[in-house]
């Protein structure tokens, strides 16, 4: 399956700094729970062998849910993942907002936002929490019924998590948002939407910032290390393929875990 979004010509391998943490990113999950158990080995694996200098960071660029077939499955493993952050017993994780989150934090809210919400992935969300979604995007008695099931399935501690997340994260040179930013706009004026929706201006021009900024939301199948920004999102729920990048003083490194290696 090939993607179109404003594929870049060339790639150009970037030089940063994390200031001397050992900060992994990984890019967008959509739904699938085994890719991330994979791509959570694959970091341990990786960070083992690594020279650390304190606790090793992974930072996940959002869209957990939607699309796949796990989505609740994902935000609990992220939960206890969380839960061991938050212990400083293991590595320190960030959790950013995406796009997907962000609609289903809508539907949560309104039965409106519902048959949006399934023209990209929700109804895969639904059914991961036993909900049957409606057969037609008119259907507002079905939707409200829909709505009504899910504040009953959906759990708190999945509200909450949600509701805590992230807009942005920074280690170093780089920053870490989940759609990009708008170029020309220093990083404390941008406006949250383009944070997590952003495409057009962000792929096509320099973004202007200081740092490199590493993000996911619009699917390549290739990752792509440029110069001012590094793009995580390889369309996991499409190729079947999860992409995470290593930073550190050094130049990034690319890891993948993929459904072809999965037993």
């Amino acid at each position: 399956m090939r993607f179109n979004f404003f594929r870049p010509k060339a790639k150009t391998a970037t030089a940063a700094s994390t200031g001397g943490r050992l900060v992994y990113a990984v890019g967008d999950i959509h739904g699938h729970l085994d890719l991330l158990d994979a791509m959570l080995r694959i970091i341990a694996e990786d960070a083992a062998a690594q020279p650390l200098t304190g606790r090793p960071a992974i930072v996940f660029v959002g869209d957990y849910i939607d699309r796949g077939p796990a989505s609740a499955g994902v935000i609990d493993r992220l939960i206890g993942l969380k839960a061991v952050s938050d212990a400083q017993t293991g590595v320190e994780a960030r959790f950013l907002m995406g796009n997907h989150e962000q609609t289903l934090l809508s539907f949560l809210d309104s039965a409106e936002a519902g048959p949006a919400w399934v023209e990209f992935g929700g109804g895969e969300t639904l059914a991961s929490y036993g909900i049957v979604r409606p057969a037609s995007r008119n259907d507002s008695d079905g939707w409200n019924a829909a709505w009504e099931q899910f504040q009953v399935a959906f759990p708190a501690r999945h509200r909450a998590f949600l509701s805590g997340l992230e807009l942005s994260a920074s280690y170093g040179d780089y920053l870490f948002v989940h759609a990009g930013v708008r170029p020309g706009v220093p990083l404390d004026r941008q406006d949250p939407e383009d944070l997590m929706w952003i495409r057009g201006d962000f792929l096509s021009r320099p973004h202007g910032l200081d740092q490199v900024v590493v993000h996911g939301h619009t699917p390549e199948e290739e990752p792509f290390l440029g110069p001012d920004r590094i793009n995580i999102d390889t369309g996991a729920y499409a190729t079947g393929v999860l992409t995470a990048v290593r930073l550190s003083d050094r130049a990034p490194v690319v890891l993948q875990a993929r459904k072809s290696d999965l037993v």
